[in-house]
């Protein structure tokens, strides 16, 4: 049997990079802020868990339409917030940004 190839690993960075400029349903950074300013570190993985499950989904073969809508309910659902006019936009726009990353996802060879 061939030995088994190390699986790719999700780039933390540039997963945050993409979920808090697209997606941050709680409004927690500041107009102009990143999650790594000084004042933001302390949230940081406040949302990892969903990106990663969200850009796992997609990996996976996931329609993009079920990433979206998982998106949108653990923001509506999960974190109880009320669904915004533009809470599907901004699943929408980081399910776009996670597939068009061509950096997201680390080349174990």
């Amino acid at each position: 049997m061939p030995p088994l190839k190390p699986q790719p690993r999700i780039r933390l960075s540039r997963l945050r990079d993409i979920g808090w400029s697209n997606w941050d349903p709680i409004g927690l950074l500041g107009l102009g802020k990143r999650w790594d300013d000084e004042s933001a570190k302390s949230s940081a993985d406040e949302y990892d868990s969903y990106l990663i499950a969200a850009a796992g989904m997609l990996r996976r073969g996931v329609p993009d339409h079920e990433v979206v809508v998982y998106l949108a309910e653990i923001e509506t659902d999960h974190m109880a917030m009320t669904e915004q006019p533009d809470t599907v936009a901004r699943a929408q726009a980081t399910v776009a940004a996670l597939k068009a990353a061509k950096d997201l996802w680390t080349d174990p060879a």
